[in-house]
C-alpha cells in the first residue's frame, strides 16, 4: 500500500512502491535533544501521516547499516520537545533495538542483538497518555521494550525515520507499514475470533 506521506527534512533520495518506502539518509542528521551529549539536533528525514487518538503502528526495517550510530524506526511526534524514535541503531559494530523518548530532554535505551539481523518488526502502540514498544523478528511474537509517557489528547505526526549522525548515510528501507486506531483493532480481532 502506497501512503501519501508528509515530509519533516525530506532526503534527496527516496522512492515508495508497493512494497513500501525506500531512503538513503542524509549524512550527518540526528534527532536528540541535550541529555549528556548538551546539543540539540532534529534534522534527519522523517515521513509521517497526522493521526489523533489511539492506534497501533508498525513497520518490517531493513538496513544497510555502515557507521556508528546509523539508525531507522519509527517516530512518534508532537513537536520538537515532545517526540519518541525507535527502531535499530547500529552501535560498535552491533544492532540495538533502540528507543529516545524526549520531554524536553532525550534519554535512550537499547538492547543488543546477538547477530546482525536481516530485517525487525518495530512496533508502537499510543494509549491515553503512554505509549508501548515492542520489536519483533517474525511479526509474531513480540518483545515489550518499553513503556513511555507520552502526552495524551494531542495530535502526532507518526511515520518512518532514519539518520546518520557519524556517517555518510546508508540505505533504508520499511516494508509493511501498517497504522490502525485501536477501536478498528479491536473490532477485527474480535471478528476473527467469532467466525
Amino acid at each position: 500500500m502506497q501512503y501519501n506521506w508528509l515530509w519533516f527534512n525530506e532526503p534527496d533520495q527516496w522512492s515508495q512502491t508497493e512494497d513500501g518506502l525506500h531512503l538513503f539518509t542524509t549524512r550527518k542528521t540526528d534527532y536528540w535533544r541535550k541529555t549528556h551529549y548538551g546539543f540539540t539536533v532534529d534534522d534527519g528525514p522523517f515521513a509521517y501521516l497526522e493521526r489523533g487518538g489511539e492506534f497501533e503502528v508498525k513497520v518490517k526495517l531493513i538496513g544497510d547499516y555502515q557507521y556508528r550510530f546509523d539508525q531507522m524506526g519509527l517516530m512518534l511526534r508532537i513537536d520538537e520537545q515532545n517526540w519518541i524514535k525507535t527502531g535499530v541503531e547500529f552501535v560498535d559494530d552491533r544492532m540495538n533495538i533502540s528507543a529516545v523518548v524526549t520531554r524536553e530532554k532525550s534519554d535512550w535505551s537499547m538492547m543488543a542483538t546477538d547477530e546482525l539481523w536481516p530485517f525487525v518488526w518495530i512496533k508502537a502502540i499510543r494509549r491515553l497518555d503512554a505509549v508501548e514498544i515492542f520489536y519483533s523478528q517474525d511479526d509474531e511474537t513480540y518483545h515489550m521494550i518499553r513503556l513511555a509517557h507520552f502526552p495524551a489528547n494531542r495530535s502526532v505526526k507518526v511515520g518512518l525515520y532514519a539518520a546518520s549522525p557519524d556517517g555518510e548515510g546508508f540505505d533504508a528501507t520499511f516494508t509493511n507499514f501498517k497504522i490502525i486506531h485501536l477501536p478498528d483493532l479491536r473490532r477485527e480481532q474480535w471478528l476473527a475470533e467469532n467466525q
